[in-house]
């Protein structure tokens, strides 16, 4: 794989005002990321995009959908599905893939429960950790050799260590001392057997790059990403929302506020943020202010995991 635009990095990103004629950074981003699904599309015989409908896969999926344009996104879509999950960003995925007439396959946490295949956490327990046995399951159920996600390096210091273009072992594990050196944006994308990639075409992108490339494509997100009146309880310093998955502890006082969710995974670990942001515009300027990094305050399995990020990734996490 090889690529002629050269990716600026934070410290050399250009004003957002642009010249006419000119790029700005976010055409930059956006045209390397575009570049990256290309050569996924071209050099794997059978990759997945996976779509949980949380925002960075919904800036993955406009992506791919202007890098395949105007025919169809040539890969299938896969949520690996905890069962925990927020009907804002359910009904916004199944709206999406509609829209888009995309193929979906959806793997069930609850599924490799019931198969034996990882042991349940328990009720009031996050499922997030055993989604990688679910994940390298319908890997290999389907036959992926590369699923691209929407991970970014400004998340975790774990998720700094990536490749754009990461191999995984025939276990589904990463091994960071085995992944390739992708100088001069060159990248491998084969694969010996059982092996498989995982792709990160947001790795350059931040919060903000996200929130920004939003507003500027006027992209729909679920409503959970803007201010709402919402039945929270406070628990581990996080504003769970109160669902049938986290129900109020004797002691507990559920406290209906206006909240927001600065990321989304299992709604059981991940919290709100008290917020009035309710454009795009006010998120951005929100997170501007912001001192605390998206999952540093609001993902219970990061702050009080036994196992770091790291650890999960050697496992076969995302």
């Amino acid at each position: 794989m090889s690529h002629r635009l050269t990716t600026l990095g934070p410290a050399s990103r250009p004003a957002l005002s642009r010249e006419p004629g000119g790029l700005d950074y976010l055409d930059v981003l956006e045209s390397h990321a575009a570049f990256v699904l290309r050569e996924v599309a071209a050099e794997c015989r059978r990759p997945a995009l996976l779509f949980s409908g949380g925002k960075d896969s919904a800036v993955i999926l406009r992506l791919a959908e202007k890098a395949f344009a105007p025919g169809p996104i040539p890969f299938p879509l896969l949520h690996v599905d905890t069962g925990h999950n927020f009907t804002e960003t359910l009904e916004f995925r199944d709206r999406r893939v509609a829209e888009l007439g995309a193929e979906l396959k959806v793997a069930l946490v609850q599924e490799s429960i019931d198969r034996g295949l990882v042991a349940d956490p328990g009720a009031g327990r996050s499922r997030n950790r055993i989604q990688s046995v679910t994940l390298k399951h319908a890997i290999a159920a389907h036959g992926f050799d590369a699923c691209i996600a929407g991970a970014r390096r400004d998340e975790d210091k774990a998720r700094a260590k990536e490749r754009i273009v990461s191999v995984r072992d025939r276990r589904g594990r990463w091994q960071p001392d085995r992944q390739r050196l992708e100088l001069w944006n060159l990248y491998h994308g084969g694969v010996g057997a059982g092996e498989h990639l995982r792709v990160f075409p947001l790795s350059d992108w931040t919060e903000m790059d996200v929130w920004r490339y939003i507003r500027r494509e006027r992209m729909a997100l679920p409503s959970i990403y803007f201010a709402h009146q919402r039945e929270v309880v406070e628990r581990d310093g996080m504003l769970l929302a109160v669902s049938e998955w986290v129900v109020p502890s004797p002691g507990e006082v559920p406290q209906r506020l206006s909240v927001r969710f600065r990321t989304v995974g299992d709604a059981i670990s991940t919290g709100a943020v008290r917020s009035g942001a309710s454009t795009v515009d006010e998120v951005i300027a929100e997170i501007a202010g912001s001192r605390v990094s998206e999952r540093g305050a609001t993902r219970g399995d990061d702050r009080f995991s036994e196992t770091s990020m790291e650890d999960r990734k050697l496992e076969g996490y995302f």
